[in-house]
């Protein structure tokens, strides 16, 4: 069956302003246009809509969404396995978010004191569950289950001040990163050492491998093999995760 744009608007719940956006980027582009310049939208064009929108509601930038739908290797069966999947992790993740709720209310109402540890747990929990669903299969496929895992459990276990100062220390590096590229530095300078030894502390909190130099370097490479990764350090400043990865194979030859 084909849409207009009008009809296909109506059907999703996506604005037309929204589509004809979509259609500029080149994220969604219609079947065909009409002689009057009308835009029809056919069956894979409905797929990949809804396919968006799954992506959309699971947090992913426009950019990635192309990306991962433009893939060669983008196949609709595993990928809607994917979402299901992601989205359980996040309905676990809501779920312990209001049993905290719930448990903070007993405390204030007069009930079993929270632990301080508990009042975070929850919360990192989600960036887990998080992490999972958007990078999981390809890191445990390239460190192991058993890494990644302990990884996991290492972050859990940290304070909500080591936690403040990794999250603190990851927007630092963000800034420091952009200027760096905005000014021509050079990743094999000494800026770009200092950041690549920044990204490596960053990096090390979550997983004590990073600290490796060879691990390290592996992981920044990530960060233009994926394109995930990339729009995620470039979303603001073009270059970022190239400088990134430069800086990082400098340090760690």
């Amino acid at each position: 069956m084909e849409y207009t744009i009008q009809q296909l608007a109506k059907l999703s719940g996506v604005t037309r302003r929204t589509l004809r956006y979509y259609d500029q980027i080149g994220l969604l582009r219609p079947a065909r246009t009409t002689e009057a310049g009308y835009r029809i939208y056919g069956p894979s064009q409905v797929d990949r809509l809804q396919h968006i929108l799954f992506y959309r509601a699971l947090g992913l930038e426009l950019a990635e969404i192309r990306a991962a739908l433009d893939d060669p290797d983008f196949r609709r069966l595993e990928a809607l396995q994917s979402h299901l999947a992601a989205l359980e992790e996040r309905r676990q993740a809501l779920d312990a978010l209001i049993l905290t709720v719930r448990k903070a209310l007993d405390a204030e109402q007069g009930g079993i004191p929270m632990p301080d540890h508990k009042k975070f747990e929850c919360f990192k929990q989600t960036l887990i569950q998080e992490n999972e669903a958007a990078y999981g299969p390809e890191l445990r496929a390239r460190y192991g289950g058993g890494t990644i895992d302990a990884a996991n459990d290492l972050f859990m276990s940290r304070s909500r001040e080591e936690y403040d100062a990794w999250t603190a220390l990851g927007e630092e590096i963000q800034e420091k990163l952009e200027a760096a590229v905005q000014a021509g530095a050079d990743p094999a300078g000494a800026e770009g050492r200092a950041l690549a030894l920044l990204h490596r502390k960053w990096c090390a909190f979550r997983w004590p491998g990073a600290a490796e130099p060879r691990n390290h370097a592996a992981l920044a490479a990530l960060y233009t093999e994926d394109p995930r990764f990339t729009a995620c350090y470039d979303k603001a400043i073009p270059g970022c995760a190239a400088f990134l990865r430069a800086a990082a194979e400098a340090l760690n030859p």
